[in-house]
């Protein structure tokens, strides 16, 4: 063998990354080392840098003693299969007589920060509802909480627990026009700023993602409002794009009226059935209540529950008149 030309390794998986060693007997031009022995540990991953630490031994062939070995050194490797461990073994005749075994013992050196633990805290904080001093009434169900958090977070509770006409005895405080479930998600989002998984009351359907989204809006919590816009636009279908675009015009929502305006475009037949609809024109204008949770109606009848200052106005319906889209 000579100049440029080497041994190389099988290529090995460590640490999630591709490596392999090579040995130039004669040395390698390239790293300006002709004619002394060098051994390179190879990086062959295009997934990012990476920090390790590494020590080079020489084993004789006879047993596992090494018979030479280096410092240990550090260094960052780079993709695109950089060779950056070089090392000169001098004198080789000295050091071995027939076959040796290189040998490198890699370290990656990972700076991972522990999870965070506040967020786990104050969900438990808000499971145990211990040191709570207000609760909430909603259709029936009792909900309590910590008016000090609810305050920081929105400025509609800081303005009615804490503002010029908050009362004195606010321990209760009656919430109407919410389900209780869509109420519970608001305060879950308000303790950890994370949605809550999916539930077997309403939870995180199409019909409550439209539900907790009117709830955010009402209430200012406006990263709430964007979660609940952003999973929605994934979620429309035939069934769900009047009360979505309808609610999404009433709520200001530019992204999620957009992803309603394309969908109808790239859906003619939907389009079609759509501009079909005789009360599309104002439904797109006037209050339209979000889809209703699985059993929210009104009980011993057929019609769903309806809320009396979000109904729409008979005697304000508008003419019908022609829309078009553009984008």
């Amino acid at each position: 063998m000579g100049v440029d030309e080497c041994a190389r390794s099988r290529v090995f998986r460590f640490g999630g990354y591709h490596w392999c060693i090579e040995f130039y007997p004669y040395g390698w031009w390239a790293a300006n080392v002709a004619g002394k022995a060098m051994a390179y540990l190879c990086y062959l991953s295009k997934a990012g840098s990476v920090y390790t630490k590494y020590t080079l031994s020489m084993l004789a062939d006879e047993g596992e003693e090494p018979v030479h070995s280096f410092d240990s050194s550090e260094g960052v490797f780079s993709p695109a299969g950089n060779i950056c461990s070089g090392k000169e073994l001098k004198p080789l005749p000295e050091l071995v007589d027939g076959g040796f075994t290189l040998q490198y013992v890699l370290t990656i050196c990972t700076n991972v920060s522990p999870p965070m633990e506040l967020p786990g805290h104050l969900e438990r904080m808000f499971g145990k509802q211990r040191g709570t001093d207000i609760t909430f009434r909603v259709r029936g169900r009792e909900f309590s909480a910590h008016s000090f958090l609810l305050a920081e977070r929105s400025p509609v509770f800081e303005a009615q627990l804490f503002g010029p006409m908050a009362e004195k005895d606010m321990a209760r405080i009656e919430v109407v026009d919410m389900e209780p479930a869509i109420f519970q998600m608001l305060l879950h989002y308000i303790y950890t700023d994370i949605l809550p998984s999916c539930n077997d009351q309403g939870g995180r359907t199409t019909a409550g993602m439209q539900q907790l989204l009117v709830a955010a809006d009402r209430y200012g919590l406006d990263r709430l409002k964007l979660m609940c816009e952003e999973e929605l636009c994934w979620r429309i279908d035939e069934e769900t794009i009047m009360s979505t675009y309808a609610l999404a015009n009433r709520h200001h929502c530019n992204r999620l009226k957009h992803a309603c305006l394309l969908f109808l475009m790239q859906s003619p037949d939907v389009l079609g059935t759509v501009l079909e609809n005789s009360g599309f024109n104002e439904l797109c204008m006037t209050n339209y209540l979000p889809s209703p949770l699985k059993g929210d109606h009104v009980p011993g009848t057929n019609k769903r529950r309806s809320h009396p200052e979000e109904e729409t106005d008979p005697g304000k319906k508008l003419k019908r008149t022609r829309y078009f889209f553009w984008w």
